[in-house]
């Protein structure tokens, strides 16, 4: 995966302010969700990462989030997660991405669609020392709910 461009013959994603320590903490973070590859949260998370808001069932630090990598695998094939924008100054950045997938697990209580999709993120990290400390992100699942036909209460969308 090329976590600089967006698409297919898409221009380079805007990364401004970022050592190269933090943009590899950053980029190998997504790396390590759209490869499915654990072992790389090792390398850039901190053991105590602060991951805000934790999702459901999730367990806090570095290693809580790994069972979430393994699970986002399994519920959705073609994961991809592409950086649209990082911007920074030292110690903090803010990253605008999207993910791409195609929902082939159950996710959020609802059964394998079949279908593609493609979400907003936007997250905030801390970083010290070349790794990850604190992420608060914002994922668009309503947005998913409704490319995949479902509803967040468990109906079928209007």
């Amino acid at each position: 995966m090329n976590s600089h461009t967006t698409e297919t013959n898409a221009a380079p994603a805007l990364v401004a302010g970022l050592s190269a320590a933090e943009r590899h903490a950053i980029e190998t973070l997504y790396r390590a969700f759209s490869e499915g590859d654990t072992d790389l949260l090792d390398e850039v998370l901190a053991e105590d990462w602060d991951d805000v808001p934790l999702a459901p069932g999730q367990g806090p630090g570095r290693e809580g989030i790994k069972p979430m990598v393994v699970a986002f695998r399994a519920a959705f094939s073609d994961l991809r997660i592409t950086v649209h924008e990082m911007i920074g100054v030292p110690g903090r950045a803010a990253v605008r991405a999207a993910i791409t997938g195609v929902h082939t697990g159950e996710w959020f209580g609802v059964a394998p669609s079949g279908k593609p999709f493609e979400i907003a993120i936007h997250e905030f990290h801390r970083i010290a020392d070349g790794r990850l400390t604190h992420t608060w992100h914002l994922e668009d699942w309503f947005g998913w709910f409704n490319q995949v036909g479902a509803s967040p209460a468990g109906g079928a969308a209007a």
